[in-house]
């Protein structure tokens, strides 16, 4: 969008408003002592300052950088840069136009830089400080001549106690000025509280509501926090407005007497497999829309923090929840890894956005296991979970999987049809692995669901409502399917909102902890087994073609053989683990002999021929699942038990 426009003296909520204001502004810069043709400070904070500050507002720098990134994207080109400040005015952060770069180093519009009206005089930042409230200043308005070529609109950031943490501003040249820019920085600026608000409770009930349920996920919803007990605890400025009362009033009041619902009515709702909207009545008699988000310790309504799994085709909300998986959550993945770390903090920065992920990542990185992650961290974590691998499912058969289908749709469809994976999902979180394999005669069904929001099941006339989050998976490259025709272009744009690559486990820092992580869910409890040193030394060269899924079966295995000893020595791992260290020169020939042989002693036979003996009962006397489950060829099943 273009932001040229008019060009007034300046510019605030209305004429006669911003003159006095304006004018009070000035009255306090010339009492401040400064001199309207003298030189401004421009002088930065030093390294070791500046690296505090960035410290002491981590939090507001957190938050604000994708939202400034995004209104960035609206303004770029356009001689104009944004800035965030801290609450007194000092710069922490500033994204520009190059070629207005050079014209801000005139009057340090850089990190470091203090802009209050103490400092600078009149400037939209300052002023937006002082007045505690949006502010535009533009061209001689300033109170520094040396500003008189800037146009700024600036508006304050609240955080849950109304105090003011810092200030977002757009800064250009003067003939840049818009009239839409005050508008898109107060949006910007609101955006940045609501998500400081919602991160401000980790113990809290949070309620999202409006008298227009369309309007529930918009920066123009309203945001109520409660304890889990339901007392009030803060609101948006949307809330207030729709509440119809000031914060420090609200402090006295309950979930109960805003909204005239028990909140163990509330917790019971969020209990079904796919709550939907409520509608509650205020304590003013204006009825909303609303939607629950329930962050709440383990101590404390537990059975609202579990996690429901799908296990057939109907989806009941009196189903009892089954306890949540282990490494459940984005911050029990997060284990050292750089690339990792960096991975999760953008999923989390998209949570609970309607953004559409994308990951991909090599077989067996975890793919599965990062999006039940992202599922159980977001407000739809009481909601179903439900995974669609779209190249497991035969092509003639994931159409009615996904979409469902009716009585009779097909031969050999069950009497009352079936629920598809997508109405499965409503109100919870969808995952389609492997979604360069889905048929591309589908693509443009679901390319359609996905937009209307709406499934209409095979063989019916009745199109189903469904809302879903949706999540994504593939270990191919979707734009070389594009290129191929094998991949509808429309469909990649709609599903890569955000795409996220899983290392590979060759390319993490944190196997060490990995493989302690892994072995001590295996023990379930008890005392579980360590590495020793040198087959760990192994463990970090190995090229790991299978990833963690290889990773998993030789540690199950490995832990296995070891026994009583609880320790993972080279004679301990499976000959076909062995063969590939000897292949690639990884271990040398008398290393690799020594432990066959050691495999080969009585006793380790004994407990090598246990562990498949029980395997194969396992699988059914099924050689190859047998194989694949331990870890090892099936020429060492066939082997062990001496059946070649």
């Amino acid at each position: 969008m273009s932001l040229k426009g008019p060009d007034p003296a300046f510019s605030a909520e209305s004429p006669a408003s911003a003159l006095s204001m304006i004018e009070q502004s000035h009255r306090r810069s010339t009492a401040y002592g400064l001199k309207r043709n003298g030189k401004p400070e421009i002088a930065p904070l030093d390294r070791a300052e500046l690296s505090l500050l960035l410290e002491q507002n981590q939090v507001l720098h957190t938050y604000a950088l994708p939202v400034m990134e995004t209104l960035y994207d609206q303004i770029v080109n356009t001689h104009n840069m944004v800035i965030l400040t801290d609450a007194n005015g000092v710069i922490v952060h500033a994204l520009g136009d190059d070629d207005f770069l050079a014209k801000a180093d005139r009057v340090a519009l850089n990190p470091g830089v203090t802009w209050s009206e103490q400092s600078k005089g009149t400037n939209a930042i300052g002023t937006a400080l002082a007045e505690g409230a949006p502010t535009t200043i533009h061209a001689d308005a300033h109170y520094l001549s040396a500003n008189h070529f800037l146009t700024c609109s600036a508006a304050p950031i609240f955080d849950h106690q109304s105090k003011i943490l810092g200030v977002l501003d757009v800064s250009g040249d003067r003939g840049s000025y818009h009239k839409h820019t005050m508008a898109l920085v107060r949006m910007s600026a609101q955006m940045i509280e609501n998500q400081l608000l919602t991160a401000a409770f980790d113990d809290a009930v949070t309620l999202h509501f409006h008298s227009r349920a369309e309007f529930i996920g918009t920066l123009v919803e309203g945001i109520a926090c409660f304890t889990p007990g339901g007392r009030f605890l803060s609101a948006n400025r949307s809330a207030l407005f729709q509440l119809g009362l000031p914060l420090a009033a609200l402090h006295s009041h309950t979930f109960n007497s805003l909204f005239g619902w028990p909140l163990s009515a509330l917790f019971d709702h969020c209990r079904t497999a796919a709550p939907g909207l409520l509608n509650l009545c205020l304590h003013s008699g204006v009825r909303v829309f609303a939607r629950a988000e329930l962050r709440l310790s383990k101590s404390v309504f537990q059975h609202v923090n579990e996690v429901p799994h799908v296990a057939s085709d109907a989806v009941t909300a009196t189903s009892p929840l089954p306890a949540p998986r282990r490494l459940s959550s984005l911050r029990y993945l997060n284990t050292g890894d750089p690339r990792m770390a960096a991975l999760i903090d953008k999923l989390n920065r998209v949570i609970g956005r309607d953004i559409a992920i994308l990951i991909t990542g090599e077989t067996g990185t975890g793919k599965e296991l990062l999006a039940q992650a992202i599922h159980n961290d977001s407000p739809r974590k009481n909601g179903a979970f439900v995974a669609v691998n779209c190249a497991s499912i035969p092509e003639t058969l994931i159409e009615s999987e996904l979409f469902g289908y009716e009585e009779g749709a097909f031969t050999g469809a069950r009497k009352k049809g079936g629920v598809g994976k997508i109405v499965q999902a409503n109100g919870g979180t969808l995952f389609l692995d492997e979604i360069g394999d889905m048929p591309l005669s589908l693509q443009a069904r679901l390319l359609r669901v996905l937009q209307e929001r709406m499934v209409t099941p095979l063989g019916s006339t009745k199109s189903i409502a469904v809302n879903v989050a949706l999540i994504c998976a593939t270990n191919r490259d979707l734009r070389d399917l594009i290129a191929r025709n094998l991949f509808r272009e429309d469909l990649y744009y709609r599903l890569n909102g955000l795409v996220v690559k899983l290392p590979a486990l060759r390319e993490r820092s944190d196997l060490d902890i990995i493989v302690e992580k892994l072995l001590a869910e295996e023990a379930n409890g008890a005392r579980c087994c360590t590495v020793a040193p040198d087959v760990m030394a192994f463990f970090r060269r190995h090229y790991w073609p299978g990833n963690f899924r290889q990773l998993n079966n030789l540690l199950r295995t490995a832990a296995v053989m070891a026994g009583a000893d609880r320790q993972i020595r080279l004679e301990h791992l499976p000959d076909d683990f062995l063969d590939d260290l000897h292949a690639v020169g990884q271990a040398p020939p008398a290393a690799v002999e020594e432990a066959t042989e050691d495999l080969m002693s009585p006793r380790l036979d004994d407990l090598a021929l246990t562990a498949i003996r029980k395997t194969l009962d396992a699988h059914g006397g099924n050689i190859s699942a047998t194989a694949k489950a331990l870890g090892v060829s099936r020429n060492t099943v066939y082997r062990k038990l001496k059946l070649r």
